[in-house]
């Protein structure tokens, strides 16, 4: 595989079904399996620690980001390849995006929702041509992308910039997708095609 740092979105929350701490297992094996560093918030609890905890356990390399006003809150993660303390949200996020190859969204939160689309606006504004991808354990995502495509539909938002963001139950089959994923060569803007 190209891809050799990918960042994972997840919650600081396990959630309430155990199929998603065994999802992020093995997503984290896969990834130290194919040797694709992970990029994370650099938290220890929730779905956050359990992704960086199996990359760590199978040999992979971590590097968790996390601001200072929640390293203690979100309980930084002392056992990682490198911890790098930010001043904030937005350097998080600038950060962890500078870090990776492409993005994976785990089931999560409000922070999980809100990492995601940033990082995916910034893709369709073309200040990066990195791939999206929603590990989709027990259907978690089966409505949001419905209601994506519902946005293709209406006109808001084009199929190409739809296409950035795959979809799988399977962490080695979105692996294999994001790394097959091209970028569009069509223009960002203009006249919608139906207009």
């Amino acid at each position: 595989m190209s891809l050799r740092s990918i960042c994972v979105f997840c919650g600081a929350s396990t959630g309430l079904n155990p199929a998603y701490q065994k999802a992020a297992i093995a997503l984290g094996q896969t990834l130290a399996a194919n040797d694709i560093r992970l990029i994370y918030g650099g938290g220890a609890v929730g779905l956050m620690g359990v992704v960086a905890d199996a990359t760590m356990a199978a040999g992979g390399e971590v590097i968790g980001i996390i601001p200072q006003s929640l390293k203690d809150k979100e309980i930084g993660h002392p056992g990682l390849t490198r911890l790098e303390v930010v001043d904030g949200m937005h350097a998080r996020k600038a950060r962890m995006a500078e870090l990776s190859d492409a993005f994976i969204a785990l089931p999560g939160g409000l922070g999980t929702l809100e990492e995601l689309f940033e990082v995916w606006t910034w893709g369709q504004l073309g200040y990066h041509s990195k791939p999206l991808g929603l590990l989709d354990v027990n259907q978690f995502y089966s409505k949001l992308s419905q209601f994506l495509d519902h946005l293709v539909d209406e006109g808001f938002v084009r199929a190409q910039q739809r296409g950035m963001l795959q979809r799988s139950e399977s962490p080695q089959a979105l692996l294999q997708m994001l790394n097959d994923w091209q970028p569009s060569t069509e223009t960002r803007w203009g006249v919608h095609p139906s207009a």
